[in-house]
């Protein structure tokens, strides 16, 4: 867990490093049994358009975090609640775009593999990320952050 009693949510650790290690299961996976399923003529458009919509996500995102002057590594303490430009779609569009870019990394690798586990993966965001991250902020804001959480979806 990477709370260590600082003003942080505590999750089980930085969201970047849990899709790395979901990358190298799926490719030690595709090593000890290869499979391929994904027809060549998909492939690459719909890797590639995956891959950019979920870069396309993050320059707003950082933008937002920047003009409001709080950090958006979960180990520091969070300064403000982000509720407008991507966060008015979404609470969550750093984790969105990272599995869009997993997914579509997946489908320009013909990773089957990266795809089976797209669902895990989530679940340990969601579980392990999101929700703690969620309880945070409903300790750090209340009633500001609840009507935020009422107003949009966590994954959109």
């Amino acid at each position: 867990m990477l709370d260590n009693g600082n003003d942080s949510p505590g999750v089980i650790a930085l969201p970047p490093l849990i899709v790395a290690l979901f990358l190298a299961g799926a490719a030690v996976l595709e090593w000890l049994i290869p499979v391929a399923g994904i027809p060549d003529a998909a492939q690459y458009p719909i890797g590639i358009v995956a891959v950019l919509a979920g870069i396309a996500i993050m320059p707003p995102v950082l933008a937002r975090f920047r003009k409001a002057g709080t950090p958006l590594d979960v180990r520091k303490p969070t300064t403000a609640i982000l509720a407008d430009g991507p966060y008015r779609f979404s609470r969550n569009p750093v984790y969105v775009s990272m599995l869009l870019a997993y997914l579509g990394i997946g489908v320009l690798v013909d990773g089957l593999w990266i795809l089976l586990l797209a669902i895990p993966l989530a679940v340990v965001i969601d579980h392990g990320v999101i929700r703690r991250e969620e309880r945070y902020l409903e300790d750090r804001f209340g009633e500001e952050y609840l009507r935020y959480k009422l107003s949009v979806r966590r994954w959109q």
